[in-house]
């Protein structure tokens, strides 16, 4: 099938395209909030450390909070946990720009930084679970289903700084922050009242009792487990490249670098769902995740910012297939009735790496410089693929019989 069909027929399955708009709405606060927080903290305290430690605070409560949304939406259903969520989200925001203003102490506004992070609705792991529902049987459509998702992710933090920066210039970061309120309110409105999120009814079983609810299934470890260093790469690539630049004398050539990155993400993202696939998710899976580090490997060989123009774009050519064959495959290995906080585990696991990550690079290049910061990168990424290749039975035939039979046996 030509890549460009497969396309088409996705976005001509019934409410995928009213969906995906959807999701875009709703994850917008994504590419704002981060940069919005920064500004305005800074903007209000005078010190970039006390707004490092708000947007940590924020990073920490969307990604330990992340699986618990999961698990309430698989037993209370879309609307019931979303729609109190954005609310909570839209507060949280309101609280950190009302305090900020009134001049509240740092540790008041890390406590707004963490609720809002908390109370971030996980789009993600509503939406991919939905598009498998939509696309029914044609489960050949869903590497391309997923890729479209990844594509509206990266339009999200191609967007969200641009229109923060535009906000923040015509009026203020808190505005911007403001913006943010609005469009997860908006977004996760119209989410909740697609067709197919109404349709969507939660799935009573056995997991809901267990302790550890999805990752009962020895094949979402295996992904959470290998998915955590893919995580801890992104996070140290994006500040060991902004070390590289510096080092080359134009830091702000790291923005160019990073954009470079993503763009080869989306393209590698895109032949990916073009393409007929005959491996199955799971060994397609395995694949992917050792072909990452190589992909990486050539970050440590350039001599100047012009060599590293294309190595950076190789470097991001698996990022997105590789993302895309987890959220197809989370959908096969998860546990029933365990499905949407099957899908939220490995949107913690890369938040958590890439925190992880961040802060290991910074010492890296602080202490000895950019190309070990890639090195730790590169092994991180050999880590991640160790662990697909040495547990790779827990995704492939017979573990994913084992999931949705309910077996919560050790992997």
């Amino acid at each position: 099938m030509i890549g460009g069909e497969r396309y088409a027929r996705v976005l001509r399955a019934p409410d995928v395209v009213r969906l995906l708009g959807a999701a875009v709405l709703a994850r917008m606060p994504l590419g704002i909030d981060s940069l919005a927080i920064v500004l305005f903290v800074r903007a209000e305290t005078g010190s970039f450390a006390r707004a490092g430690l708000v947007t940590a605070g924020f990073g920490i409560g969307a990604g330990v909070m992340t699986p618990l949304q999961g698990r309430l939406v698989d037993r209370y259903g879309h609307a019931r946990v979303l729609l109190p969520l954005a609310a909570g989200h839209a507060g949280s925001l309101g609280a950190l720009v009302a305090l900020g203003l009134g001049g509240a102490s740092t540790a008041v506004l890390v406590l707004c930084g963490l609720a809002a992070g908390a109370t971030m609705p996980s789009v993600g792991s509503v939406v991919r679970p939905l598009l498998r529902g939509l696309l029914g049987p044609r489960e050949d459509l869903l590497p391309t289903a997923y890729a479209l998702d990844g594509i509206a992710i990266e339009a999200v933090f191609v967007t969200g700084p641009l229109l923060t920066a535009l906000v923040v210039s015509v009026a203020s970061p808190a505005a911007a922050l403001l913006v943010a309120c609005g469009f997860v309110l908006a977004g996760t409105l119209v989410l909740v009242t697609t067709p197919a999120s109404r349709a969507w009814r939660p799935t009573a079983s056995e997991h809901e009792r267990d302790l550890l609810g999805a990752l009962a299934s020895p094949g979402v470890r295996t992904l959470v487990a290998a998915t955590a260093p893919a995580g801890f790469a992104l996070g140290a690539t994006e500040v060991t490249m902004t070390a590289f630049a510096a080092d080359h004398g134009s830091r702000a050539a790291a923005g160019a670098l990073l954009a470079l990155w993503a763009v080869g993400s989306a393209v590698g993202g895109l032949a990916y769902g073009a393409r007929d696939h005959a491996l199955e998710p799971g060994a397609r899976w395995v694949r992917l995740a050792a072909v990452f580090p190589v992909c990486s490997a050539p970050l440590l060989l350039p001599s100047s910012i012009a060599v590293m123009v294309p190595l950076a774009f190789i470097a991001g050519l698996c990022l997105a297939p590789l993302l895309a064959a987890v959220n197809q495959l989370v959908g096969d290995v998860a546990p029933p009735g365990a499905v949407t906080e099957a899908f939220a585990w490995p949107v913690t696991a890369i938040a958590l790496g890439a925190a992880a990550g961040s802060a290991a690079a910074g010492a890296i290049a602080q202490a000895w410089g950019w190309r070990e910061g890639f090195v730790a990168v590169v092994a991180a990424g050999l880590l991640g693929a160790a662990i697909a290749v040495g547990r790779r039975a827990t995704v492939l035939g017979e573990g994913v019989r084992a999931a949705h039979l309910g077996g919560a046996e050790s992997g």
